[in-house]
């Protein structure tokens, strides 16, 4: 068969909603697309443990130490999905690793911000969290088989986390004057950055298109940002605190909330490298690779000696 036989074949599987399994054929453009996506949505989870594992040994009590404990253990095993998923495409993990580590693959921009005060593993549950909900959801249902897959369970337990948020700052919202001061504060500066994670606006984004005809994305980074914008303008009146946006509006006519513009320059700066913690967070992927160099060694000759000793004795 042609390669137009063969796209067309691909095509109407999409289109007919069959996933797409690693042993079926598929444009290359395809498997490029889902190979970074996918690694760098492993790279956020990898280098996202690291703003809130600084706060495990000072987190006010052992239960809420405990929590936050198995919250970045969570992250830590979304990676773990999502890399396994993006090798099902050819490509090694040492390889998407490599990419990280010398900035050719990116992250979510939201990790290079850092974390000033408690109220922040608040902040972080309820609206990045919360951003990552909204933009994960729909990919349950990507045409990529693996990555569908293993963002099903990925969701559930993001869907926790963000409930966990909400409720750091819901007490917080209920304590002392200093409290509530602490939680709004982190409400201010969370905000903004967490409306970018939906990347750049539709017309001004250049994989938005494609993957929405792949089936990839659900959704337009416009529709998923408007959607959790109107969850959240509902969601901070329980709370008693104000989102930082003069402008943010009910329109009654478009049945949504208006809101102000985004600092697309900061973002650019951040997602460039330039951001509050950008070398600090690449820095302590590094080291933290490189610290367990021996670990990897270990295992893999534990697992060559006992392949050696499994060909003896089936020989």
């Amino acid at each position: 068969m042609s390669l137009q036989e063969f796209e067309k074949i691909f095509q109407d599987k999409v289109d007919k909603d069959i996933r797409i399994e690693p042993k079926d054929w598929m444009p290359d453009a395809y498997r490029k697309t889902l190979v970074r996506q996918i690694s760098q949505h492993a790279h956020s989870e990898i280098v996202g443990m690291l703003p809130e594992s600084n706060w495990i040994t000072r987190a006010p009590t052992l239960k809420r130490k405990a929590t936050l404990i198995a919250k970045v253990q969570d992250e830590a095993g979304h990676g773990l999905y999502l890399y396994s998923a993006a090798e099902t495409m050819g490509t090694s993990r040492d390889e998407m690793i490599g990419q990280l580590h010398n900035g050719k693959a990116k992250y979510s921009s939201i990790f290079n911000y850092p974390t000033l005060t408690w109220a922040d593993m608040g902040a972080i549950g309820w609206l990045v969290d919360g951003a990552a909900i909204m933009n994960q959801v729909p990919l349950c249902r990507a045409s990529y088989g693996p990555y569908a897959r293993a963002m099903v369970r990925i969701c559930k337990e993001e869907s926790f986390h963000q409930r966990q948020g909400f409720e750091i700052l819901l007490v917080l919202s209920r304590g002392s004057q200093a409290q509530r001061r602490m939680c709004q504060d982190a409400i201010d500066r969370w905000w903004w950055p967490s409306i970018m994670m939906f990347g750049p606006n539709d017309d001004a984004s250049p994989h938005t298109a494609q993957s929405m005809q792949w089936k990839i994305k659900r959704f337009t980074n416009d529709e998923l940002r408007q959607k959790f914008v109107d969850v959240c303008a509902e969601q901070i009146k329980i709370l008693g605190m104000t989102i930082p946006d003069p402008e943010l509006a009910w329109n009654e006519e478009k049945k949504h909330y208006d809101f102000g513009p985004i600092d697309w320059e900061e973002f650019r700066e951040v997602i460039n490298g330039n951001g509050p913690c950008n070398k600090e967070r690449l820095a302590a992927r590094v080291k933290a690779h490189e610290d367990g160099a021996w670990v990897r060694e270990a295992a893999l000759a534990h697992a060559e000696k006992r392949r050696s000793k499994e060909q003896k004795a089936i020989a």
